[in-house]
This record gives C-alpha cells, structure tokens and sequence, in this order.
C-alpha cells in the first residue's frame, strides 16, 4: 500500500515539472511569434520584403523569431 502512494505521487511530481517546463515553452514560442510576426509585417509594410505570411514561413517565425524573420527576409532577396 505504501508502495503505491510514493508511487502515485512520485508521478504527480513528475507531472508537475512537465507541465511546468512544457508551459514555459509555450510562453516562449508565443512572444517569438508575435515579436517576429510584429516585425515580418513593418518589413512587408516599409517595402523591404515581399514574404508571404502562410502556415510553412508563420512556423518559421514562430521557431526562430528574429533570426527566422532574418531568414525569410534573406531568401525573398534571392
């Protein structure tokens, strides 16, 4: 019995960390997003590139932020 108790909240634990960690990436990948959207679209906006927003350059963004928006602008010059 007691086993199963240790057990049972040793994985309550482990839930919680992964949880937790999962969470905190999420946060990070939403501020990428909209900082690199935010900046993808003054690019657009100003004429400096012509990148379409779609799912493929959107989840490029969203990984990269900055750098991916760098990317994008990069090889619409192309």
């Amino acid at each position: 019995m007691l086993n199963i108790l240790i057990f049972l909240l040793l994985t309550a634990i482990v839930g919680y960390l992964i949880m937790k960690f999962v969470w905190e990436i999420l946060k990070f990948l939403a501020v990428n997003t909209v900082v690199g959207l935010v900046l993808l679209w003054a690019l657009n906006h100003m004429g400096v590139s012509h990148v379409e927003f779609n799912l493929v350059n959107i989840l490029i963004v969203a990984v990269g932020g900055i750098v991916g928006v760098a990317l994008l602008v990069v090889l619409s010059w192309l």
